[in-house]
């Protein structure tokens, strides 16, 4: 007959259950983790996938790093990532998107849309390769072409007659994208409250499939994305032909060369590490400069 307390019983079995439980889930289950990570072909992810230069090592091939200089503008002699979300970029302690969406088209005081960075970031790229960074929705300096109109409403919300139109992402004393809209002269924003008109984005002229791709103005859902497509990195050869003085067609043989075909052979596209296609870029045509 136990003669314990029913209070020490139940400590005790207490103390047993943590025991086991630190026996075999801080223990033996990490070992046992440790020891199929050591399986071939799994113990390079497992160590970090690191990315060696030269005898060095430079990097991750899971990880996406920036190629830029000390100003913060790209090195043209290499070939750039997409953008990152993740920290001050690429952070993998602050892994992370922007958490913006589509309607994320009005500037505030202390933040830009997503649009608006998107198009700024695809006027700087059109500007860096020498192609048209236009894009829907943006206007020719490179913010949202958004407005705010002001008047009579129907059942629905529409405004039946302006009264007033506002640039809403171009602050005074700027001269607004457009001159009017349905016979209203187009203010600049002079610090009014947006939300009291209307949004109306405007498409604008630009082609519906811009010379930027997508990835090089939009951060991946992790902000660490070491990949770009490959018609982002087509668009890149041009440039660092130009900057290494090599064929252009070296360049594409190389962007070949480090071009992963689809997860499974259906999953996604086709997609290009930007650290190892730098790496091999270096040591096929060392840059002089």
């Amino acid at each position: 007959m136990n003669m314990l307390p029913s209070v020490i019983r139940r400590h005790l079995a207490a103390l047993r259950a943590v025991l086991v439980f630190t026996a075999v889930l801080g223990v033996a289950y990490p070992l046992a983790v440790t020891g199929v990570a050591q399986l071939p072909g799994l113990k390079d992810r497992a160590a970090g996938s690191y990315v060696s230069a030269d005898g060095e090592r430079v990097g991750s091939a899971l990880i996406g790093q920036s190629f830029t200089g000390a100003d913060g503008k790209p090195l043209k002699q290499y070939f750039q990532s997409r953008p990152s979300a993740a920290g001050d970029g690429y952070d993998p302690t602050a892994t992370s998107a922007s958490n913006l969406g589509p309607e994320d088209v009005v500037d505030t005081g202390d933040r830009e849309s997503l649009l608006t960075t998107v198009c700024a970031t695809s006027k700087a790229v059109g500007e860096l390769e020498g192609v048209d960074g236009s894009r829907p929705y943006c206007t020719e300096g490179g913010v949202g072409a958004v407005l705010s109109v002001l008047g009579p409403r129907d059942a629905s919300g529409a405004v039946t007659r302006p009264t007033r139109v506002i640039s809403v992402n171009e602050p005074c004393p700027a001269v607004p994208f457009r001159t009017g809209y349905r016979g209203v002269e187009v203010e600049c924003a002079g610090g009014q409250d947006p939300r009291a008109g209307r949004i109306v984005p405007i498409r604008g002229e630009a082609p519906g499939k811009p010379a930027v791709p997508a990835d090089a103005v939009t951060s991946s859902g992790s902000g660490l994305d070491p990949h770009i497509s490959t018609a982002y990195a087509d668009l890149q050869a041009g440039r660092i032909a130009e900057v290494r003085g090599i064929p252009a067609g070296t360049v594409r043989k190389l962007i070949d060369g480090e071009t992963t075909g689809r997860a499974l052979g259906f999953m996604g596209e086709p997609a290009v590490n930007v650290l190892k296609l730098n790496i091999a870029l270096d040591k096929a045509a060392p840059y002089r400069g």
